[in-house]
């Protein structure tokens, strides 16, 4: 396995003064005060010293079904869900549980990098679709259709995507669905940006979907939503036959999720969602500040204007295009401006960058003051 991309940039921007950071999704806001607050609240009451139960405080789960009601029109009770260690481990578990040596799982490309080693990992092969750059980065259906072979198991996306920002369209991901269930095959998703889309665009879960109840694995996160990256918590939905399946795998991972971060996850369902609100507000404005910027230096850069997320996938036009590590990594020593090379993302990744813009507006412009001095 190769080193990750995005941790070694954060390693040699570290090696560096003052480096305007936009390689990392992660969110730059603290947590909210109330959800501290719970965790807390809970630690000096005794309540985190020991194991939960493997699949999460029951007092948590029944919360996380009624928000997959309200929110993702999935319906759900507690027997369907596990709290897990961030989405990321969520979707190990799953994949762990439902792949057998050799089989083959359909991604979209560019996608995260972590979902790709998480197969690999597996014994899997990954198979990897270019999604429609032209078409904003949208999933090419027919070439999916194509991709699956008598050892395909699954399909795996995020959406909104991380790298791209696309927001998978409820039309798409109707149309993905029929797809697996015309090959039976399973669909795991990451929607760790789920609240975060802009322009009218709508976030979608593919488990809603009647028909899917049994073929979806769904992988959700607080980390984004409430700002909580460093309380490693997330969830996950199945059907009740899938679930201890998927708990054979959870718990030789982890035992259980963090049980003081599951109190402070229950204190940010249950509290004020305003923090989400503004969340969102400051990523819409700070998405448009960084395209406005990215405007400037439209010789250098074209783009496809993100519809959800806290990231976006520029192009970088000419023959410096042709080896984003490299590109990324002069940018890093010469501008002081560190952002991720796209090749971490899969093939179709490379002669692109992942910028991200869950920072201070004031990041954004420091780091594209250098570019355009750096550039021109």
């Amino acid at each position: 396995m190769k080193k990750s991309a995005i941790h070694e940039m954060t390693r040699l921007s570290k090696e560096i003064e003052d480096v305007a950071f936009l390689s990392w999704a992660k969110p730059t806001s603290d947590t909210p005060e109330h959800i501290k607050a719970a965790a807390i609240k809970a630690i000096k009451e005794g309540l985190v010293s020991g194991y939960s139960t493997s699949s999460g405080l029951v007092e948590l789960r029944q919360e996380i079904a009624k928000k997959l009601r309200r929110d993702n029109n999935v319906e759900s009770n507690i027997s369907q869900l596990i709290v897990t260690v961030g989405a990321i481990e969520g979707l190990s578990a799953a994949i762990f549980a439902i792949l057998d040596s050799g089989d083959e799982v359909i991604l979209p490309s560019p996608t995260y990098s972590t979902h790709i080693q998480q197969v690999r990992i597996a014994s899997g092969k990954p198979i990897l679709v270019p999604l429609l750059e032209e078409e904003d980065f949208a999933l090419d259906i027919e070439g999916i259709r194509k991709a699956i072979s008598p050892k395909t198991k699954a399909l795996i996306y995020c959406s909104p995507s991380n790298p791209t920002g696309t927001a998978f369209s409820e039309k798409q991901l109707r149309q993905l669905a029929d797809v697996a269930l015309e090959n039976n095959l399973m669909v795991i998703t990451d929607e760790a940006y789920e609240y975060f889309v802009y322009d009218g665009h709508k976030h979608f879960s593919i488990a809603s979907i009647p028909e899917m109840q049994e073929k979806a694995i769904s992988c959700y996160t607080f980390t984004k939503t409430y700002a909580m990256t460093g309380w490693r918590i997330g969830y996950l939905h199945a059907d009740e036959q899938l679930i201890p399946h998927i708990t054979k795998t959870h718990i030789p991972l982890t035992i259980c999720a963090p049980v003081v971060s599951q109190y402070a996850a229950l204190a940010a369902l249950k509290g004020s969602q305003d923090c989400v609100k503004e969340f969102r507000k400051h990523y819409l404005s700070a998405r448009d500040l960084m395209c406005k910027r990215l405007d400037n230096l439209d010789s250098i850069f074209n783009y496809v204007k993100p519809s959800g997320s806290y990231l976006m996938f520029p192009k970088i036009l000419g023959k410096e295009g042709k080896d984003s590590t490299a590109f990324c990594k002069k940018m890093l020593k010469e501008a002081k401006v560190s952002t991720t090379p796209g090749i971490a993302f899969g093939p179709t990744g490379e002669s692109h960058l992942r910028l991200s813009f869950c920072v201070p507006e004031e990041e954004i412009n420091k780091a594209f003051d250098r570019m355009e001095t750096y550039f021109t």
